[in-house]
């Protein structure tokens, strides 16, 4: 099979939209993510996969930790501009949570530790020991077929 039609199929299976962040030298850094999982209660363990050629991938193996923010319905901009789909000169301003830079007002905030890092294909498993978290009220942003979705009664 070919790239698209892979790429296509795993667009079948809808996803909330996350964008992930650390700080390195006092500066802040974000990417959108939909690659998003749980992995485990005790400890509590999240998963981001990160492509080897992404921006943020030398960040967080420099940094140790990251943030991960679930975008709520109204966050579409903040998703296209850490997708790099809007083009943006100033910095954006993130909220501080646990020392690490989060999107404000987000669905939830969490606060990682790199508890592991795992090569697959040509991604970066990032596995996050959870330290804090905070949550807030609303609905996801989501993304299907390619487009962002909303959830509807």
């Amino acid at each position: 099979m070919d790239d698209r039609f892979f790429r296509n199929a795993m667009g079948k299976f809808a996803t909330g939209i996350t964008v992930v962040s650390t700080e390195v030298d006092g500066e802040s850094h974000g990417m959108t993510a939909n690659a998003f999982v749980s992995v485990s209660l005790n400890p509590k363990l999240i998963l981001v996969s990160i492509d080897k050629r992404a921006r943020m991938l030398p960040l967080i193996q420099k940094s140790k930790k990251f943030a991960v923010s679930f975008l709520s319905a109204e966050q579409q901009t903040e998703s296209m501009r850490f997708a790099g789909q809007i083009k943006e000169e100033t910095p954006y301003n993130f909220e501080q949570f646990g020392n690490l830079p989060v999107i404000q007002g987000a669905l939830a905030n969490m606060t990682c530790n790199l508890y592991n890092e795992v090569e697959a294909g040509d991604h970066i498993l990032f596995i996050g020991e959870v330290i804090d978290l905070k949550v807030n009220e609303g609905d996801p942003l989501l993304y299907f077929g390619g487009q962002y979705r909303k959830l509807s009664e």
